[in-house]
């Protein structure tokens, strides 16, 4: 079969089941009183979100999960491999994400791991998921830089750190775009089909199906959680996002991509640190009316379809730029 055509199965079949899945877990999760707390310092219009179920980011997952098992069944496993490593940092940060929102729901407040805690956990997941790179047969003394068509050869040690700062840096950045209604999924649609693109013509099938099952899991989701949200993906929801499309851009040989498909998490991480850098300094003064930035337009009267929409456009417009800088791995 045509490889276009399972790919395009793969993201319609996640999509089904996700639609199907919220029906089932989100009364669950209501059961379960697996509500959201709002941060008191946070935008006081959301104080109305309080007690909406989190950890919704189960749906997507296990609708990705059931798409990737009929596309491998449809191309005999090829690829499946790649798959696997994919699929590695995306559970095991999802994993993290999940005691992150269990600790919040237990506690009563918005507070789960400390940012120690979860930096530990996401470089020890980290230092897996680069060994199985290289015990896998991919280069980790070697990074292509795209738009100048190069390929520069690097230290492994030097390759290993740097490597696991970027990652744990875009796993934070999609964790900090999760804060309005559907933002996470809208800016993350994009990325995952320009991947999905990406790794089918440079002939990364494994890596092309999960990405294409994540496009197909977050448009169903965004069937719940559009504004206003009926469920939030949570934790467990961001960091499986933040491990799958970083695992996907190191699957597919061009990491450094990221930091073009990538730019509207990357903004949104940039926004907090600027801030908190800033207020430190000048003791007590800020760039932004509110941090991560997606607040600061909320604050200059932005609704949140509009955030969500300039956004998901924005972050369209930069994966387009994107292709422009990997054609030549065409």
């Amino acid at each position: 079969m045509n490889d276009y055509i399972v790919i395009a199965i793969t993201a319609a079949v996640s999509f089904v089941f996700a639609v199907i899945l919220g029906k089932i877990i989100i009364p669950k999760l209501v059961e379960l009183k697996m509500g959201q707390s709002i941060k008191e310092i946070g935008p006081n219009w959301h104080l109305h979100k309080q007690g909406t179920p989190v950890m919704g980011g189960l749906i997507f997952i296990f609708s990705l999960i059931i798409a990737c098992a009929v596309a491998m069944a449809i191309v005999g496993f090829e690829g499946i491999k790649e798959l696997g490593i994919v699929l590695f940092p995306a559970v095991a940060f999802g994993a993290v994400g999940f005691l992150d929102d269990y600790e919040k729901i237990a506690k009563k407040q918005n507070l789960g791991l400390n940012m120690i805690q979860k930096l530990v956990l996401q470089f020890a997941v980290t230092a897996v998921f680069l060994t199985l790179l290289r015990i896998s047969g991919y280069s980790i003394s070697s990074v292509y830089i795209p738009f100048f068509d190069l390929t520069v050869s690097v230290s492994p040690w030097i390759y290993c750190p740097l490597a696991a700062l970027f990652i744990a840096l875009i796993n934070n950045a999609a964790n900090l775009t999760d804060g309005v209604d559907g933002l996470a999924s809208g800016v993350t649609l994009p990325i995952a089909a320009f991947l999905s693109v990406t790794a089918l013509l440079t002939g990364h099938i494994g890596t092309s199906v999960i990405t294409a099952a994540i496009f197909g899991g977050l448009v169903g989701f965004l069937v719940y959680n559009y504004n206003p949200a009926k469920v939030f993906m949570g934790d467990t929801g961001s960091l499986f996002i933040g491990g799958l499309i970083a695992g996907a851009a190191f699957a597919a040989e061009c990491p450094l991509i990221l930091i073009v498909c990538g730019f509207v998490y990357l903004a949104e991480a940039a926004s907090v640190v600027l801030q908190v850098g800033y207020f430190k300094l000048s003791h007590g003064k800020r760039i932004f009316k509110m941090a991560p930035i997606h607040h600061h337009f909320e604050m200059c009267g932005w609704k949140e379809k509009k955030v969500f929409w300039i956004f998901t456009l924005v972050s369209t417009a930069f994966c387009a730029l994107s292709v422009a800088g990997v054609y030549k791995l065409f």
